[in-house]
């Protein structure tokens, strides 16, 4: 009989978040946003010393994906896929690249206001 403590069918591993990242949390100097954009360098081999997740990552970063895409498909929280994307930065393993932020410019209060009408006569 194996010993399958670590699993429970219903909530899935049991391992915690600050586990994975030994309790470290997003740096401040790491510019790593939902929509930042991680890519894997092609090495010619796989890297070494890398936890599981790391492994995932560098796996599935091989086209660019998104912070938030990445949490996804590897199932953690969007603060432990910064760290370890911050990991692999450190490492040199993967490349990102953050969107260009335009500050939007707040409509005019004469447009807002014909929104609201147009609304209130619906």
């Amino acid at each position: 009989m194996t010993d399958d403590s670590w699993y429970d069918e219903a909530a899935g591993p049991l391992v915690r978040p600050y586990t994975i990242t030994s309790g470290r949390t997003p740096s401040e100097g790491a510019q790593l946003d939902v929509s930042t954009q991680v890519m894997t360098l092609q090495t010619g081999q796989e890297p070494t010393g890398l936890g599981p997740e790391h492994l995932a990552i560098t796996r599935l970063c091989r086209r660019p994906l998104s912070i938030a895409e990445i949490a996804v498909y590897v199932k953690l929280p969007l603060g432990v896929v910064r760290v370890l994307c911050a990991d692999l930065i450190d490492r040199g393993l993967v490349i990102t690249r953050s969107p260009s932020h335009q500050p939007a410019q707040a409509p005019d209060h004469e447009t807002l206001q014909a929104v609201l009408d147009g609304l209130i006569k619906l």
